[in-house]
């Protein structure tokens, strides 16, 4: 693979016109002098206008000349860099031995360096910033510049062994410092900028290559060591530098296989590690684990960095893979950020993290689409400024301008200012095959679906984090609601991780850790959904791990009602459960009724509820059990520290909330246990008690073969086969998830196979008088005596939905 940027002519250099207004057109703090040429001399090449780069990376930093102090949001955006400052500089004493700062003196915890640096350079900012207290202030200039002599001579560079985390020694403390050079640009002086570059260097050296065994970089790390690497090649003015940064964007050395680029299901890239973007939307980081608002935002954040940085200079990125970027943010973030929060499932370790919580990493994700806006063309542009005002204006929880960096602060607020109107809230089904996740999104409430198979790890607990997680994938159920703090706010030490909300489990609490990094033994994990609407079929084979537990489980996600089922659940020993709902509360009195009658709101209630035909948690919604059922429940006050969760980044305070749990019991060792119910997010008492005399939707299969739904309202079908079985007239040759929807003189029909193994499914539909009108490519039908026979070719198609639609005769 060659970077278009460094061959001639031909196909790659004539680039799609997004990639070039990505790459080559972006909106830029200010003009290049003679559009960043390297000068033509013998040995490395050197940037001529290495001042132009750097100062457009400490506009990214400070947000520029010209702010306007008197404006509130610009004066609040400068008080909280001043204010961070002073936080920071608490304890900064060069005269120590053991550490720059007291509380950062290990010289076993790699994470001590990073913050040593993220402090230096957080109050070198506020020093660089006009209106802050620090601005300017010559002897605080001298305390920082003794700070990196401290480290440079102490902790950090080619004279010092690396320990702990390598993300710290190449990325972490290399981006800290390079940001800090770059502010204290004009003091440093010839030798301690060398000293500088020179330390960064030595860690990373390579855009292409990182730890200490020189692994391939891939993914979000990638992007993280590109950056590193470009920053300190504008403060080197190493052209050359550049030039590897720009094709390590491509993977040039490795022919496109590591591309960040380049979708991962797509071309050279399918020869890779597997890590980064795929076309529908999933990211994967660290081989198998779901990362969209982990890695992925990060990845999209530095990048965007990147791109203004090198746009309009020799070293642009014109590889026609950067319009890939577009589906990034359509398919693998726009379903995923609900009112200013990134669903959890796919967040990875981070969800343990008390600092990413209160919805951070969506903020970062429209920081980086903000800084994008600019260099997309018109109709992108467009559709993009429409999209990040509708994130802004419906995050009613945390005001992105109230919290965001000077730079990006100015840029948003142009885009608010823009005449095109905000999107609208999303109301779709998206589906993740490549990651096994499910994002229903409709206008009074969004649902998130997690799974896992034997493609995909269950959850990440490395670095001494994410402790807890074990069921993160084991069918939970993550309901959004106008609560938009709920998964703020101390949920995840303190809601119950034993019994989270969807999941099927054997009772009890594994050691920290147990089973992450753990794929399924089972393949079945996915669905269908129908296109145009919030219709969809979703279902996993879970084998927990652990266990003997067995269990087959799915959601048939209609409207505005998700109908839940389960069948087969197994164990050899031990207590399994399935959690209808374990709610964080907002308020703690929220009243429960169980068929009409409130049950008590006192902290310490617990029930056996027997006979349970619906039940209503206000401010949540309801729930409709067709075929009455026990259940148990559970109001409490829950306490915890974020340490229990994270040794690493928790601390030690007790924190304390109150919840409610609902779960069925399906007792000891059980075979062939099962469960149905509606759920109803955000109706009223009303409309459930309603759903509960009259259900809008009925169980017609509840096998180890085969769970199919049927919605009264339209006939609509919908239908995960397990094996072959059939569904009233529905028969699938084998695994298959499947909708059929009638739709006036038509018949709508969509399929998967989730077990992404099979090399065809066969429906036979038995309606006679039925006739292809169309189909998507390797769909065919042919009548038989009964009906229609559908045909689809689902050899490498990886869980993606196939769609058919069939005509009355």
């Amino acid at each position: 693979m060659t970077n278009p940027g460094t061959t001639p002519g031909a196909t790659r250099r004539t680039v799609l016109a997004g990639a070039a207004a990505l790459g080559a057109a972006a909106a830029l703090p200010l003009p290049l002098a003679s559009a960043g040429t390297a000068r033509a001399a013998a040995g490395p090449a050197v940037v001529d206008d290495a001042a132009a780069l750097r100062t457009r990376w400490l506009t990214l930093l400070t947000g520029g000349p010209g702010l306007d102090p008197a404006d509130p949001q610009i004066a609040a955006a400068v008080a909280r860099i001043g204010k961070a400052a002073t936080t920071s500089v608490k304890g900064l004493d060069p005269a120590r031995t053991d550490g720059l700062f007291p509380d950062l003196t290990s010289t076993t915890l790699s994470n001590h360096v990073t913050t040593s640096f993220k402090r230096l350079a957080t109050v070198a900012t506020a020093w660089a910033v006009p209106g802050t207290p620090q601005y300017g202030d010559t002897a605080l200039r001298d305390l920082l510049l003794a700070g990196l002599d401290w480290m440079l001579t102490n902790r950090y560079g080619p004279g010092h062994t690396r320990f702990d985390n390598d993300w710290d020694w190449e990325i972490g403390s290399a981006l800290a410092l390079n940001d800090a050079a770059v502010l204290l640009y004009d003091a440093l002086g010839t030798e301690r900028l060398g000293r500088i570059t020179g330390a960064v260097r030595h860690y990373t050296p390579d855009p292409n290559l990182w730890r200490a065994d020189r692994q391939i970089a891939t993914g979000a790390n990638r992007v993280w060591i590109s950056t590193v690497v470009a920053v300190n090649a504008v403060l080197s003015g190493a052209g050359d530098d550049l030039a590897r940064v720009r094709d390590a964007l491509s993977d040039v050395e490795g022919s496109g296989a590591n591309s960040v680029l380049a979708f991962n299901d797509a071309s050279a890239a399918a020869e890779g590690t597997g890590e980064g973007f795929y076309s529908d939307g999933s990211f994967l980081q660290h081989y198998k684990h779901p990362y969209n608002g982990g890695y992925g935002k990060e990845l999209l954040n530095n990048l965007s960095r990147l791109l203004n940085l090198l746009a309009g200079t020799a070293w642009a990125v014109t590889d026609p893979d950067l319009d890939n970027i577009r589906g990034w943010v359509d398919d693998g973030f726009d379903p995923l950020l609900v009112r200013g929060d990134v669903m959890a499932s796919v967040c990875g370790r981070e969800i343990a993290r008390p600092s990413k919580q209160g919805h951070v990493s969506a903020q970062t994700v429209i920081e980086a689409v903000v800084r994008l806006i600019p260099g997309f063309p018109g109709e992108t542009a467009d559709r993009f400024t429409a999209l990040v005002k509708q994130w802004i204006a419906e995050d009613a929880y945390r005001d992105f301008l109230a919290v965001t960096d000077l730079a990006s602060l100015v840029a948003a607020r142009r885009v608010i200012a823009s005449p095109v109107p905000a999107r609208g809230p999303l109301v779709a089904h998206k589906q993740h095959p490549r990651m096994d996740k499910a994002a229903h999104r409709r206008p009074s409430f969004s649902l998130g679906i997690s799974a896992y198979s034997s493609r995909i790890y269950n959850y990440e607990s490395i670095q001494n984090e994410n402790l807890h997680a074990w069921h993160l994938s084991d069918g939970m159920v993550l309901l959004y609601t106008d609560d938009l703090g709920h998964y703020s706010e101390d949920y995840w030490p303190t809601v119950d991780p034993a019994r989270l909300p969807g999941t099927t489990v054997v009772a009890g609490r594994p050691a920290d850790g147990a089973g992450q990094r753990t794929t399924s033994t089972s393949d079945w994990a996915g669905g269908t959904a129908l296109p145009g609407t919030t219709l969809g079929a979703y279902g996993m084979e879970l084998r927990a791990y652990g266990s003997s537990l067995h269990g087959l489980k799915s959601w048939f996600c209609l409207d505005d009602v998700i109908a839940c089922v389960g069948s087969g659940i197994d164990a050899d020993a031990g207590t399994a459960e399935t959690v209808v709902e374990n709610r964080k509360l907002r308020d703690p009195a929220a009243a429960l009724l169980v068929n009409g009658a409130a049950a008590p709101t006192a902290p310490g209630w617990s029930a056996r509820l027997d006979q349970v035909r619906w039940l209503h948690l206000a401010g949540t919604g309801g729930y409709v059990f067709p075929e009455p059922v026990t259940l148990n429940g559970l109001r409490e006050e829950r306490t915890a520290t974020w340490r229990e969760i994270n040794l690493k980044y928790g601390t030690d305070t007790s924190v304390t909330r109150p919840y409610l749990t609902l779960w069925q019991d399906h007792g000891t060792a059980p075979s062939g246990a099962g469960y149905y119910w509606l759920q109803a997010p955000a109706a009223s008492p009303e409309r459930t008690a309603q759903w509960s005399s009259a259900p809008p939707v009925k169980p017609i299969a509840r096998s180890t073969a085969v769970h199919a739904v049927r919605r009264c309202a339209d006939g609509l079908l919908a239908a995960n086969f397990w094996t072959a079985g059939t569904a009233q007239e529905l028969t699938s040759d084998g695994p298959a998830s499947v909708l059929v929807r009638p739709d006036g003189k038509t018949v709508k029909v969509a399929l998967s196979d989730p077990t992404q193994l099979r090399s065809s499914v066969v429906l036979d539909l038995a309606q006679r008088g039925l006739s292809v009108v169309s189909a998507d490519p390797g769909v065919g039908a042919a009548p038989t005596g009964d009906g229609i026979r559908i045909t689809a070719d689902t050899a490498g198609r990886h869980g993606a939905t196939l769609n058919l639609t069939l005509k009355w005769s």
